[in-house]
């Protein structure tokens, strides 16, 4: 495995992202499925079975990104790469203009500041997918 790693064409940094990005998708999937006593303390409400429901699809979808995300780090395929990068751009982007509008109760951060924090984690992700692409074309020209 760590072979792997050292032999890969993904960059040190790329990866290290990808891992961030994952363990953030596990936290947000524990948190949603088993913390519910944190999803509250947000403000989000859970009583009923429809916000229940919308909790545990949000949670399961999280997760399997999560785990797609593994899977890819494992393989160290450029390509899968791209398509995780993609999907992480796409999140984070939407998040960019949602969490501000709609701040939590407990967010660490002002509207602003945190609109600002994802302009910069949505830009590393852009460096990380450029990046990934180039090596891309690069594999497909040789």
């Amino acid at each position: 495995m760590i072979k792997k790693f050292k032999n890969s064409r993904i960059p040190l940094w790329v990866n290290i992202l990808q891992i961030l990005l994952t363990l953030i998708m596990l936290q947000q999937a524990y948190m949603f499925a088993f913390n519910h006593q944190a999803v509250l303390a947000s403000g989000i409400q859970i009583d009923g079975i429809a916000n229940l429901n919308l909790l545990y699809e949000f949670a399961s979808r999280t997760f399997v990104m999560a785990i797609i995300s593994l899977f890819v780090l494992v393989s160290q395929n450029p390509r899968y790469f791209l398509v995780v990068l993609l999907m992480n751009i796409l999140r984070e982007g939407f998040e960019t203009i949602i969490d501000p509008l709609f701040p939590l109760a407990n967010a660490p951060m002002s509207p602003t500041g945190d609109f600002i924090a994802h302009l910069i984690i949505v830009g590393i992700e852009v460096w990380a997918f450029i990046k990934v692409y180039n090596i891309t074309k690069e594999m497909d020209e040789n």
